[in-house]
C-alpha cells in the first residue's frame, strides 16, 4: 500500500511558477513508476511526466516539454513538479500517482492516486 498526498497548487498568472510536491508513505521501497497527472471537468485524466524510481528516467507529455520537470528524493520520499511558464492551459487538477499496473508511463493505469492539488492560471 501507498498514500500519496499532493500539496502545492494555487492560482498564479500566466508566465507565472509553481512547485506541487507529493509526499508518498506505506510502501516507498520497491521501485516503481510514479507520475503526474492532471485533469479538467469533464475530461480524464491526462499524464503530465512521470519518473522511474530506479535511473530515474524521465518523461513528459510535449505540452510542457521544456517548461515542467519532475523530480524525485527518495529521502524524502517526495516527487516534485516545477511548473514554469505556466498557461491558462495547464489549469487543472494535478494528481500524483505510483505503481503503473501495465502500459506505458502515460496511461491512467496506477495502483495508487492522490487526491489532487487545484493549479489555476489566469491569463
Amino acid at each position: 500500500q501507498v498514500q500519496l498526498v499532493e500539496s502545492g497548487g494555487g492560482s498564479v498568472q500566466a508566465g507565472g511558477s509553481l512547485r506541487l510536491s507529493c509526499a508518498a508513505s506505506g510502501d516507498t521501497e520497491s521501485d516503481k513508476w510514479m507520475a503526474w497527472f492532471r485533469q479538467t471537468p469533464g475530461k480524464g485524466r491526462q499524464a503530465v511526466a512521470a519518473i522511474y524510481t530506479l535511473g530515474e528516467s524521465k518523461y513528459y507529455t510535449n505540452s510542457v516539454k521544456g517548461r515542467f520537470t519532475i523530480t524525485l528524493y527518495k529521502t524524502e520520499n517526495t516527487m516534485y513538479l516545477q511548473m514554469n511558464s505556466l498557461k491558462p492551459e495547464d489549469t487543472a487538477m494535478y494528481y500524483c500517482a505510483a505503481h503503473l499496473r501495465v502500459g506505458a508511463w502515460f496511461a491512467d493505469n496506477y495502483n495508487y492516486y492522490g487526491q489532487g492539488t487545484q493549479v489555476t492560471v489566469s491569463s
